[in-house]
């Protein structure tokens, strides 16, 4: 977003409800209902850029609009603002690389972050040239922090891009294994009569459970039994290359039993 405000010279920000960028305290703000339509017609010379979620994952999973962010990429375009992916969750998370090939939209800058770093605390962003070479040493838009290109997590990073590029054609093993789980929820909730959506997308899945304390008692009966979900409904579980069909079996036995017991 600095670099936007930078490469821009202007200063506001778009970013949607239920969308989450950071803890900075104004990537909390909400400021209304409007239309993106409107508030670009009166505000559109002021907007540096509008930063998305394409798919997103911080309020459960939630299905990519490709006509939404078609949308966001042509008026961004038309009053000369930025599209910013943020793909720090969904980055490599369905094929090797960021999921815009996959969308067919493609942003002027992305974020990315997570898997990048093998476990270890990394972000990243990047963009065209044209925007990129407006940071610092070549740029004015200045640029740093105590952490940036910390030796041990890039190594980290580096093998696992390394491992992620031996395995990019088995991604789809991993959207097998995250639908037969989604699956198994599914048709064990209406089984028991349990009022639970479950909302999969390729690689990871979430779950909507109409009684809070369902959910609760779901997560714990899981917990006793090896299995770490997502701690919360607005949080997305995902399946990695890590998981092998035994893990699986394992995951959708306990989840028979503990719908049983929720």
């Amino acid at each position: 977003m600095k670099l936007a405000r930078g490469y821009t010279g202007r200063h506001r920000i778009i970013k949607f409800k239920n969308s989450y960028h950071g803890h900075a305290d104004y990537l909390f703000e909400e400021v209304g209902k409007e239309s993106i339509e409107k508030i670009f017609r009166e505000h559109g010379q002021e907007i540096a850029g509008v930063i998305v979620e394409p798919i997103g994952g911080n309020y459960g999973v939630v299905f990519p609009d490709i006509g939404f962010l078609r949308f966001l990429r042509r008026i961004t375009k038309k009053y000369g603002a930025l599209l910013i992916f943020d793909e720090v969750i969904t980055g490599f998370r369905f094929k090797y690389g960021s999921s815009t090939d996959i969308l067919g939209v493609k942003p002027d800058l992305v974020c990315l972050g997570k898997i990048i770093g093998g476990g270890l605390p990394i972000g990243a962003y990047g963009g065209g040239e044209g925007i990129m070479r407006e940071l610092a040493p070549l740029g004015d838009i200045h640029q740093g922090s105590t952490f940036a290109g910390n030796p041990i997590v890039m190594q980290s990073g580096i093998a696992t891009l390394k491992a992620l590029f031996s395995l990019k054609n088995k991604y789809k093993s991993l959207e097998e294994k995250a639908k037969k789980i989604s699956e198994t929820i599914e048709k064990e909730a209406k089984r028991k009569n349990i009022d639970l959506q479950v909302i999969h997308y390729k690689t990871m899945f979430s779950l909507r459970f109409k009684k809070k304390a369902q959910f609760q008692s779901f997560y714990k009966k899981l917990l006793e039994r090896g299995i770490y979900f997502a701690p919360s409904e607005n949080e997305a579980n995902f399946l990695s290359f890590a998981h092998k069909e035994k893990d699986i079996s394992k995951t959708v036995s306990a989840i028979k039993k503990a719908l049983r017991e929720s």
